[in-house]
């Protein structure tokens, strides 16, 4: 797989496109579907189809667009960043997570938050990563939950646990330094590369 990079036009015509899904319609935005497809990328095994989670780039809920909107253009866009972030992930190459710093005052975790929001949805509708049993999984998940806040991790609590001895990111490049970093380590459990001949 090659997929070709969506270059910044690109970005924003996709997010003109998420702007564009009407209400009561809850689309995500490009840093969020970003963390999203990580997600579900990183999921066990075969991999969601395409038409399982498509429908919640546009809806946080899964409802149907209306027919008149140009879900195809959408839809071909988020599909090449999908392959993007397969072939690096795959190949354990580094990948740079749509995350923007839009307010000067915003720290580096709610920079990120976002992406890790829309990753979190992932988990949620595709808990098969999150019921791997392996403790290697913890370190990875833990920095990327480490933007919540502790009070919604109530029923995670080896997560917290580890949360509770990271310091907290330096600034946005070490950020999203430690989100590339986790998924790479979470991929090296639920998709781990064949061995070497």
């Amino acid at each position: 797989m090659n997929a070709r990079a969506l270059d910044d036009s690109e970005i924003q015509a996709l997010q003109a496109l998420l702007d564009r899904v009407p209400p009561p319609l809850e689309p995500l935005d490009t840093m969020a579907l970003d963390g999203f497809l990580c997600g579900v990328i990183l999921q066990p095994g075969a991999a969601p189809a395409p038409e399982r989670w498509l429908k919640y780039i546009t809806d946080v809920e899964g409802r149907t667009l209306p027919r008149t909107f140009p879900a195809s253009d959408l839809r071909a866009l988020v599909r090449r960043r999908h392959d993007e972030l397969v072939a690096a992930i795959d190949a354990r190459d580094w990948f740079d997570p749509w995350v923007y710093a839009l307010d000067e005052v915003a720290t580096p975790s709610q920079t990120v938050l976002p992406w890790v929001a829309g990753f979190a949805a992932a988990m949620d509708l595709f808990p098969a990563l999150m019921r791997i049993d392996d403790p290697e999984l913890i370190e990875p998940l833990a920095l990327i939950y480490a933007h919540f806040d502790p009070d919604d991790l109530e029923d995670a609590e080896a997560l917290l646990a580890v949360i509770e001895t990271l310091e907290p990111p330096a600034d946005l490049g070490e950020a999203v330094q430690d989100l590339v970093r986790s998924v790479m380590l979470i991929a090296d459990v639920s998709r781990p590369r064949p061995p070497a001949r």
